[in-house]
Parts: C-alpha cells; structure tokens; sequence
C-alpha cells in the first residue's frame, strides 16, 4: 500500500478477498493434497523475488526436459564480398526510436 505505482491495481474484490485469506490457503492446501501426484505433481514457487523466481521456474522446467547439446563446432567465416553498393540515404529509412540504450 506504500507504493503508488501498485495501488491503482487494487480492485474492491481485492480488498474483500482480504477477508477470505485463510479460507482460500485452506481450499489450496487441501486441493494439493488431493491432487498432487507422483505423475503430476504440484510445483510451489517462492516469489518474494519475482525476476528471480521466473528464473528458478524457467530452470526448474529445463532441468526436466533431456536434451542433446547441438551447438555446432566453431567455425571461421569466410571475408565478407564488398561490393560497390551505396546505402539509401537515412532519411528514406523508417528506424524505431531508440528509448533504451
């Protein structure tokens, strides 16, 4: 509530799913209970840190996936041909504005 930038996302059902807190952590726990599997387990994420959770989320999938490495071997490049070519003017060109650097 100290942040503005996260209050204008504070919705009055947020505020009255407040009251209900402990009755939704009790239908969750109970539905893992129920539901969670050797063959499909449920996967709990810690998301204090939300960039750092994506990430252990993103390894965690990988990690379950084999996988054969196929990065090809190092290579050299043959020179690049240069031709005489002369670029369109900068001007003629549509380019994206740059924001961020």
């Amino acid at each position: 509530m100290n942040r503005p930038t996260k209050r204008w996302k504070i919705s009055p059902m947020d505020l009255e799913s407040r009251k209900h807190w402990a009755d939704y952590s009790r239908a969750k726990d109970e539905m893992f209970a129920k539901t969670d599997i050797k063959v499909a387990p449920w996967y709990v994420v810690n998301s204090e840190d939300k960039k750092a959770s994506r990430l252990n989320v993103i390894r965690h999938l990988l990690s379950m996936i084999s996988y054969k490495d196929l990065t090809p071997e190092q290579m050299v490049l043959p020179p690049i041909v240069k031709a005489e070519y002369v670029r369109p003017p900068f001007q003629q060109q549509n380019f994206i504005p740059v924001v961020y650097r």
